[in-house]
């Protein structure tokens, strides 16, 4: 019988792995209401986003869209990204992590609501 993956409380919401691999992870992410990701960019991964519920207000380098139910957004390796629920639900999507590394430290911040700037902490407070 396969254990529960663990969850992962952050200050904008949560996330829950669904799948590890050797070339993939994929994650279920929950943004709250009015709360945003850091923009943020990876250089050994690239990111497919399925959106479950909710509105989003997409960034990917500079440029704003925004974005429901059924869409699917690319963020392709080395691409500044964010992603802000901008519903009154909470913004749930599915991101399936593409790549050959999915450290903590290819996290390269640039902005961030919460004070988490440059690159990741070996702590795990991350995206």
């Amino acid at each position: 019988m396969n254990e529960p993956l663990p969850e992962n409380i952050r200050p904008w919401g949560r996330y829950d792995v669904l799948d590890r691999g050797q070339m993939h992870h994929v994650k279920r992410i929950t943004v709250q209401p009015g709360k945003r990701l850091s923009y943020q960019r990876h250089q050994r991964r690239e990111e497919f986003w399925v959106i479950v519920s909710g509105r989003a207000l997409f960034t990917l380098d500079d440029l704003e869209s925004h974005h429901g139910p059924g869409e699917v957004l690319h963020v392709p390796r080395g691409s500044k990204h964010r992603v802000a629920c901008v519903s009154d639900e909470p913004l749930i999507f599915i991101e399936v992590q593409h790549g050959d590394y999915f450290g903590e430290d290819d996290i390269e911040r640039f902005d961030d609501d919460f004070g988490r700037t440059g690159t990741t902490s070996p702590h795990g407070l991350t995206e």
